[in-house]
């Protein structure tokens, strides 16, 4: 058996799951493996992972809320010294329409996923989560001290319930570390344009619904809703750059393996601190992209928050985590990887 240090990444072959094994590899010496049953995402992810950085990665395909099966993974690697989860399901208008999926997929494997933790003595926990916490608030930009407010839809109850499962965990067990990282809406592919957003089912987030009008997957993309209280009427979001994401799960990580953590619950905001609407965002892309999109103004969705952007200055102090990439280098990546996929096909 291998000695090296392991962490362990569950939704390993996913979109953000991908990009931070990709910059563990790059950045650490930390053996990985992975943890996906590919419910939303292909094996080929850990072909392209291969491609860039010449590292081939184990990932078991298992359902985490499969209990016995998760065991045995901890069962056949004993120098785990970490768990990055980000395993969930995460379409917000999916779980408006089939909450019992979610509730039941997002809630039982983080409790599996715990319960092996302190089962096999792993002491250092990072939780993937989302500025879907905070719901419609007035308090503009977010930081880690802004009052929750209702959640908006049942994906964004899911991460509620479980920051409080974390804090919960991290009080009763004194050993237990564990650090919630609150996204705010990851986008961009890696740098080299060969690694990215793939959804299997139809694209829900804004980027890759882009990318796909743009080389022709979709005749003509929707800007939902144009009457809201913004300053061009659409959805304000604060977009980050996945690899900046990724970069700030090493920092985390770090964090509480040098026990350099303040207390053994922590939450960080993980956005770059800029508001765009749905219009900006398209005009960025217009720009890197040279190409005209072709949009209608639809109704509004349910469960979409007006505007959020966050205050990242509680984890550029404690992190000495910044985002290094501007809105311009997210369009550009993510078309760079939108041409490559259209090779690929």
């Amino acid at each position: 058996m291998n000695a090296t240090k392991t962490i362990i990444v569950t939704g390993g072959a996913g979109y953000i799951g991908s990009h931070t094994i990709i910059e563990l590899i790059e950045t650490t010496s930390f053996n990985v493996i992975s943890i996906d049953n590919y419910s939303n995402s292909t094996e080929k992810t850990f072909d392209r992972i291969e491609l860039i950085t010449g590292k081939k990665i184990r990932n078991y395909q298992i359902d985490i809320c499969n209990k016995t099966e998760l065991e045995r993974v901890f069962e056949e690697n004993t120098h785990i010294v970490g768990i990055i989860h980000f395993a969930a399901f995460k379409s917000v208008g999916e779980s408006v329409t089939d909450p019992q999926k979610y509730y039941f997929n997002n809630i039982n494997s983080l409790l599996n996923i715990l319960d092996c933790s302190l089962k096999y003595n792993i002491t250092n926990f990072i939780f993937s989560s989302s500025c879907s916490v905070y719901g419609n608030i007035d308090e503009l930009p977010v930081k880690e001290t802004t009052p929750i407010g209702k959640a908006e839809s049942p994906y964004a109850y899911t991460k509620q319930i479980g920051e409080e499962i974390l804090k919960d965990y991290s009080k009763a067990n004194s050993q237990l570390q564990t650090t919630a990282l609150r996204y705010f809406n990851p986008v961009g592919a890696h740098v080299s344009g060969l690694n990215g957003e793939l959804p299997l089912n139809k694209p829900n987030n804004l980027v890759p619904i882009i990318t796909n009008a743009a080389i022709g997957k979709i005749a003509q993309m929707t800007v939902f809703g144009d009457d809201y209280p913004t300053r061009d009427g659409t959805c304000i979001r604060d977009y980050v750059h996945v690899s900046d994401i990724a970069n700030a799960h090493i920092k985390a990580l770090y964090l509480l393996i040098e026990n350099k953590n303040k207390s053994n619950f922590s939450i960080f905001n993980l956005g770059s601190g800029n508001g765009v609407s749905v219009l900006e965002a398209i005009a960025a892309f217009e720009k890197i992209s040279g190409k005209k999109l072709n949009y209608q103004i639809g109704q509004k969705r349910d469960g979409d928050v007006v505007a959020i952007y966050s205050d990242n200055s509680f984890s550029e102090k404690t992190l000495g985590w910044t985002p290094k990439y501007n809105l311009e280098d997210m369009m550009r990546s993510a078309w760079k990887w939108e041409l490559e996929l259209s090779m690929l096909e």
